[in-house]
């Protein structure tokens, strides 16, 4: 692992830009910063190019699976569970932008602080477990893409995951021509997923009394708790707090804390604008199934091949076309950011590199098999979101610790308030998870 980035004088008398970044011409030692001369180029210019890693991040925040606990929320319990999409939105905010944090200050992403500050075994540990959070996220990711080629084009399921795998490839080759491109085709798909449901909120015009009554906390029942689990399982994603580190360290060399301080003020917008994003689409999925399909009486959509069904039976084949097609994007969108996440983790925990085109291919036997096996896709997709949120602590509690540690993160160290708000997610979560298993078993 590289040495940790250098700091005071040290600092300002070595910069090198990374390759592409700014024409890849390296700073003068005593002369203008990387990030000084991109202000020089204009402020909007400037915010346009440091937008990105949160749009990253953020598709894994409107993925297949918050397709299915949204819809399934919303069919069951009309706008009951919308302040739980609300929760984990803000939630997220935090948690992304303190990972972003660690990869700025750093110059390291999460799981390699991790190898380097934890016992070895605990670094084994915490890699397994984010194998296992990867593969059941992939299978929802997969699922999704699948189900979206199968309703635009009748595709049958495993021949569509056959393809979802191409497309995914492509989106991936993409990064070999600079992380730039790859950003610009992500937030692409990102902007493909607002538009359709933009769409769908217009044309079904879901209740605004009714939503802003669902904003106030309450369940009803196990099943509710088991679903408000899944959505916070949907949102809060363990592999890209991981991920988000790793799209933020390097990419703008910093040569003092002044400078990274400026930096993280562009990352916060990005992440708000992006996070922002995310959060308007999983509402409006909600609101949208809460007002068509609760308000029909229809509570028991088996799927989301029934919902495509009964989008085009009650409002029509554009809102149809409009929902298969998001689907497709989140799908495709979403599996290329998680096998590029979990390079990560495995490059960062165990200091093991497979090529990303090598890990896609392995990473996706799991979802294909679930799809030969004939299982009930939106049943797969509901339970992979709820395994997920067990995985939430296991990354959270750590990057809470590292970015609350002054030796790590010096003067940008967290305030004890963001300290004590994020410990109490964490707990938060875990005590849901423990309940949830309470129930299910009693």
């Amino acid at each position: 692992m590289t040495p940790p980035p250098p700091s005071g004088a040290a600092a300002d008398a070595a910069v090198a830009l990374p390759p592409g970044a700014l024409g890849g011409v390296a700073a003068e030692p005593f002369g203008p910063s990387a990030l000084d001369r991109l202000l020089a180029k204009g402020r909007l210019r400037a915010t346009l190019w440091m937008l990105g890693p949160a749009f990253v991040a953020s598709i894994a925040y409107v993925d297949p699976g918050n397709f299915a606990t949204n819809i399934e929320g919303g069919a069951r319990y009309g706008y009951l569970l919308l302040w739980v999409v609300l929760a984990a939105n803000l939630i997220a905010m935090l948690v992304q932008y303190l990972s972003a944090k660690l990869g700025i200050v750093t110059d390291h992403n999460l799981p390699e602080v991790i190898r380097e500050r934890f016992p070895r075994p605990v670094a084994w540990g915490m890699w397994v477990q984010a194998e296992i959070m990867a593969m059941s996220t992939d299978i929802a990711e997969f699922l999704g893409a699948a189900l979206g080629l199968n309703l635009l084009f009748g595709v049958p399921l495993l021949p569509a995951g056959l393809i979802t795998g191409v497309i995914a490839f492509a989106i991936l080759e993409l990064q070999a021509h600079g992380v730039k491109r790859f950003e610009l085709a992500i937030t692409a798909l990102l902007g493909i997923i607002f538009l359709g449901f933009l769409y769908e909120t217009f044309r079904i015009g879901p209740s605004a009394h009714e939503s802003l009554h669902g904003l106030i906390p309450g369940l009803h029942g196990a099943t509710s708790l088991y679903l408000a689990v899944g959505i916070i399982g949907a949102t809060v994603m363990p592999h890209v707090i991981y991920l988000h580190s790793a799209l933020t360290n390097g990419r703008m060399p910093c040569r003092n804390d002044r400078e990274r301080g400026r930096v993280l003020r562009f990352e916060r917008l990005d992440v708000l604008i992006a996070l922002g994003l995310a959060g308007i689409i999983n509402m409006a999925m909600l609101a949208v199934a809460a007002k068509l399909f609760h308000g029909e009486g229809l509570i028991h959509i088996s799927g989301i091949q029934e919902a495509h069904a009964q989008f085009g039976h009650l409002v029509g084949g554009g809102a149809a076309l409009a929902f298969a097609v998001a689907l497709l994007a989140s799908g495709a969108s979403s599996s290329s950011v998680g096998t590029y996440a979990g390079q990560v983790v495995m490059a960062g925990f165990i200091n093991v590199r497979v090529p990303l085109l090598a890990r896609r291919a392995i990473t996706m036997i799991p979802a294909l098999a679930v799809l030969a096996a004939g299982m009930n896709p939106t049943s797969a997709l509901v339970l992979s979101q709820v395994v997920l949120s067990f995985g939430i602590p296991f990354a959270l509690i750590p990057l809470v610790l590292l970015t609350s540690n002054r030796e790590v993160m010096g003067v940008h160290v967290n305030s004890r308030l963001t300290t004590a708000v994020a410990f109490g997610i964490a707990g938060l979560i875990v005590a849901l998870n423990v309940f949830l298993i309470v129930q299910q078993l009693f």
